[in-house]
């Protein structure tokens, strides 16, 4: 009998609130069904130009300067909800000279032609730069920089950005959306790897996607059992180098009180930094002065 694995495929968009309030809920799989599990992401751009965008059930559009407060008042309410930072000091995604989320979506495509792997750590760190830190990622500039942040070859990531390549593939992506119906983000495409699949609309919890595993495997593949330890909650923060509290909580189970009293005590053990982002916290490893990574050739302090 073959054995089981999942595919989730994330249709989404760099700036879309929600998708950036599902990365808890993604990690928590990605750790409770390591080696099983795949998260995928396709493109599906959701702000052509923000001058003819309208969002009437979050009372979003108008004038330029206007939207980017009511994006700000929207994100600071769904950060209520879904627990991810949010940074709105400051926040102006969008410009004259800016108005479409269109380029992070290529930066994406872009980053793909290296590394799969690159590409998603690169999609959440612009994710963590317009969400946490009002950055406006839809400068070229600015998704440079990033791109160098996660390792990328800069050279060849502004060849294939520059060339069309990364804008036909994200045209393609596009297609697939449509394809798909998907009207909104996020939006999932659940697969596994003896054909069955299901989509899903919207925001979902770790309790839906669990059932949906459930059901696509006939409960053949089971999630994880992880010890809720320092060991394992550090092993969790040195996979994916930069955490939001809430994905630590949600994925090893922890109280608001306990949350507190483990990271005290990592804290206390000089294992961990601890930063403000905007309503909320990040946590990283604690490192050596300058630490350099050999295969992306950058150092960091």
């Amino acid at each position: 009998m073959e054995y089981k694995k999942v595919e989730i495929i994330e249709f989404t968009d760099p700036a879309c609130t929600w998708c950036w309030g599902s990365e808890p809920i993604l990690r928590k799989l990605e750790t409770l069904y390591e080696g099983n599990l795949e998260v995928n992401f396709i493109m599906g751009g959701l702000v052509e130009d923000i001058k003819n965008f309208s969002d009437a059930w979050n009372g979003i559009g108008g004038e330029l300067g206007e939207v980017n407060r009511q994006i700000a008042d929207h994100w600071l309410e769904a950060s209520k909800r879904h627990g991810m930072p949010v940074e709105v000091n400051g926040f102006k995604l969008f410009t004259e000279e800016t108005s479409s989320t269109y380029p992070m979506n290529i930066a994406f495509k872009a980053a793909q032609f290296q590394s799969n792997d690159l590409a998603k750590k690169f999609l959440r760190r612009i994710r963590e730069a317009v969400a946490a830190e009002a950055i406006n990622a839809n400068k070229t500039e600015v998704l440079i920089e990033l791109a160098s942040e996660c390792g990328l070859d800069i050279g060849k990531f502004m060849e294939a950005f520059n060339d069309g390549r990364a804008e036909k593939a994200f045209r393609e992506d596009l297609a697939i959306t449509r394809t798909h119906r998907v009207h909104g983000f996020p939006s999932y495409l659940v697969k596994t790897n003896d054909g069955k699949s299901l989509s899903l609309r919207g925001f979902q919890s770790y309790e839906t996607f669990k059932a949906v595993i459930d059901q696509l495997t006939n409960n053949e593949l089971k999630a994880k059992n992880i010890e809720r330890t320092e060991e394992n909650i550090m092993a969790f923060i040195n996979k994916y180098e930069r955490v939001a509290t809430v994905e630590i909580s949600l994925t090893f189970n922890l109280s608001e009180a306990e949350l507190e009293e483990v990271l005290e005590s990592l804290k206390a053990q000089k294992l961990i930094k601890v930063s403000k982002a905007g309503n909320g916290y990040f946590i990283t490893a604690s490192s050596n002065p300058l630490v350099c990574d050999p295969s992306s050739g950058v150092c960091y302090i």
